[in-house]
């Protein structure tokens, strides 16, 4: 019997993005054509943390100045997210980001850099 308790309910496949990361990847679209925004991928870069431990944040983001971020898109940020987004900010030289939606009512994105 599989353990199901360890599977996150409606897992998309990799690569796949949920309705979250779609909405903020029209944001991240609207920002390119802003002038803000040179190169973004979805799960563009991936990060070892420790052996066998990786963190794989959902956009790799490259700014009009060259900058290069790594934003995390959440519709609830969990704890073991909120944790590697910290060491992995600790360990790169580059700004780790995270974007938890807003209500639909207050709408746009709360973001916290790292």
């Amino acid at each position: 019997m599989m353990a199901r308790g360890l599977q996150a309910l409606g897992r998309l496949k990799v690569g796949a993005m949920n309705q979250t990361e779609a909405a903020y990847a029209r944001t991240l679209e609207l920002r390119k054509a802003a002038g803000e925004v040179a190169w973004y991928k979805f799960e563009g870069l991936k990060f070892r943390l420790a052996d066998n431990t990786f963190y794989t944040p959902d956009f790799a983001v490259q700014l009009a100045d060259g900058a290069l971020e790594a934003h995390e898109v959440k519709g609830y940020m969990m704890e073991d997210a909120n944790v590697k987004i910290k060491i992995a900010a600790d360990m790169y030289p580059l700004r780790f980001v995270a974007v938890q939606v807003l209500s639909k009512k207050a709408g746009g994105w709360k973001v916290e850099e790292f």
